[in-house]
């Protein structure tokens, strides 16, 4: 039988709540062992784990773990935050906020399957195509955001941010070292493809950015313009067509309606009413 953690009826301090029948300072080595491990959670939760162990019995295997996992889960949420503030996302989006009441296109069937990052793991793609306003970006980032709670590497940047990277690394004959770098992050977030037109340098920096991935990694991709008008953002049909092709062949494509969520409260039909005042003269 596994051995229990019992009550000595005395204590070290109110920090462990032990004893030690060789007069050794537990609580002073508790600090120290923690601190060489990097385990500050560990340290400031053991006194409590402990008190409960002792009011429950706890085996000591089931001590060791409760501690380990409090631990580990302080260990994944500041990893979490931290790779979320290196993905540079302009503003934090949660997908539990979304408002489907509003965008009523979004399934939230789908949209609570791509929250468990299946698409990460199967390094396939997810692509939102709408008007402004209808909850592109809003998507993309609380999927971003989910991968880096999830451990994921995650980078954001708009479409013309990426190509402006590429171009740099290209003059400093770097490019495909900057591919390969950019391959190695699990997701990349493009947004607002569309919304500018390329040249043809930019449209061929960008066809390398979506190629360099195909089956490798995940691309999330906002655009303002259906398929059928890639050819006017990138002045090319050919190369449009060879893009969509790599980036739809294992992606999820939802298609968003409506109107800008952002203008749902603002009465912009209303016409002003006139200015009614009399002046004096008037009177």
């Amino acid at each position: 039988m596994a051995n229990r953690v019992k009550s000595t009826g005395t204590t070290t301090g109110t920090t462990t709540g032990t004893a030690s029948a060789s007069g050794r300072n537990v609580e002073a080595e508790l600090a120290y062992l923690t601190r060489v491990l990097k385990a500050p959670s560990l340290h400031a939760a053991a006194g409590r784990l402990a008190e409960r162990a002792r009011a429950e019995s706890w085996t000591h295997e089931e001590f060791l773990a409760a501690c380990l996992q409090r631990e580990v889960a302080a260990r994944e949420a500041h990893g979490g935050e931290a790779r979320i503030r290196t993905a540079r996302f302009p503003a934090r989006k949660a997908l539990e906020d979304f408002d489907f009441d509003h965008q009523r296109s979004a399934k939230r069937e789908v949209i609570a399957h791509l929250g468990t990052l299946d698409f990460v793991a199967g390094r396939e793609n997810v692509v939102f195509l709408g008007p402004p306003g209808t909850g592109k970006t809003h998507l993309s980032i609380g999927l971003g955001i989910r991968a880096c709670q999830a451990g994921h590497r995650v980078a954001f940047a708009t479409a013309a941010q990426w190509v402006a990277r590429l171009a740099d690394a290209h003059a400093a004959g770097r490019l495909q070292d900057e591919l390969t770098r950019l391959a190695r992050i699990p997701v990349l977030i493009v947004d607002e493809v569309g919304y500018i037109p390329f040249e043809a340098e930019a449209a061929n920096l960008f066809f390398q950015l979506v190629s360099s991935r195909y089956e490798r990694a995940s691309l999330i991709v906002t655009s303002n313009k259906p398929f059928g008008r890639w050819g006017e953002v990138f002045g090319d049909d050919v190369v449009a067509a060879a893009m969509i092709d790599r980036l739809v062949h294992h992606a999820e494509v939802i298609s968003l309606k409506g109107d800008s969520y952002r203008l749902k409260n603002r009465d912009l039909g209303r016409v002003p009413a006139a200015n009614t005042t009399t002046s004096n003269d008037e009177q």
